[in-house]
């Protein structure tokens, strides 16, 4: 007998099959969405969502995102991909064309803190996080058995200062054998090296339990309690070398007061966490997040 999530998993792969997604970047001009437009009526298709922005019409950058219906897309892509490169030479285009139905790999790292992880598993087995969990990635053992009891791999690395260097040699060579696109960092309570973010640029999504810039590192919910805050909140955005100042994606926020203690305020925190970074991972499987500099646009 078939899951609840492998049900909605085929209806979406038979629903979707036709769709698509064309996201776009380029020097602003007159023309490009004509251009864009024009070509996708020549293909037969049907744009069913479409979203624009420039950062400024005399000179800025423009972003563009659009989701179409084209028949036989899947068997077709490639060659709409060539002919597609004339008109993004055209307009010095970085760009991409994703099917819809083309669910990506995560891999899913935890230390002791389960909450988003297990958030993000709930959302994976309702059929509302439309990804491959390829694996799940620990420093620790905590959440092996709940991880495993629903089929998916789990794999503890310990990481001392001592061997580092050789643990993320152990994990990246796992995200290679599994072919992981994006990593999640859910609570993972380590601070990844310069060498592995290198190595996924742009593929890492973090959850910070703190409302950035404020309270950047550890600790910031004890911080928040001695400087008096009246609110607390949580950041998602890709990792960078620099810590916790990646674009960021996504954030929330819940009111508080003298009366709340740090105990409180992490309580409040994890539903904040769980919540902003389960969004920012779909906008990003969804195609609509765009890194500009050390910013994002997001057409949610």
């Amino acid at each position: 007998m078939h899951t609840f999530r492998e049900r909605r998993l085929q209806n979406f792969l038979q629903n979707y099959k036709h769709r698509a997604r064309l996201v776009i970047s380029c020097p602003d001009q007159p023309g490009i969405v004509a251009a864009v437009t024009s070509f996708l009526y020549e293909q037969g298709a049907n744009i069913v969502e479409s979203s624009q922005y420039s950062t400024d019409p005399e000179g800025g950058t423009f972003f563009l995102r659009i989701e179409f219906d084209a028949p036989e897309m899947a068997a077709r892509k490639k060659q709409i991909e060539k002919e597609f490169e004339t008109v993004a030479q055209t307009f010095q285009m970085n760009w991409r064309f994703r099917l819809h139905n083309d669910l990506q790999k995560l891999a899913i790292f935890v230390s002791k803190e389960e909450h988003c992880l297990l958030e993000l598993l709930w959302e994976w087995q309702a059929g509302e996080l439309l990804a491959d969990i390829a694996l799940v990635i620990s420093n620790h053992e905590y959440m092996k058995e709940s991880v495993e009891s629903i089929g998916i791999p789990y794999y503890c690395i310990p990481v001392t200062k001592e061997r580092k260097v050789e643990a993320e040699q152990k994990q990246i060579a796992l995200l290679k054998e599994y072919g992981v696109d994006t990593i999640v960092l859910a609570r993972y309570m380590q601070i990844l090296s310069p060498e592995f973010v290198a190595q996924f640029p742009a593929r890492i999504i973090n959850i910070h339990h703190s409302f950035l810039p404020a309270f950047v590192g550890a600790r910031p919910y004890e911080r928040a309690y001695e400087r008096g805050v009246k609110l607390i909140g949580a950041t998602s955005h890709y990792v960078t070398d620099d810590l916790d100042e990646g674009p960021i994606i996504e954030q929330d926020v819940a009111r508080v007061d003298h009366r709340y203690h740090p105990e409180d305020l992490k309580r409040i925190g994890r539903i904040i966490e769980k919540t902003v970074l389960a969004r920012a991972l779909k906008w990003h499987l969804e195609d609509r997040v765009i890194i500009h500099q050390n910013k994002t646009i997001v057409f949610n």
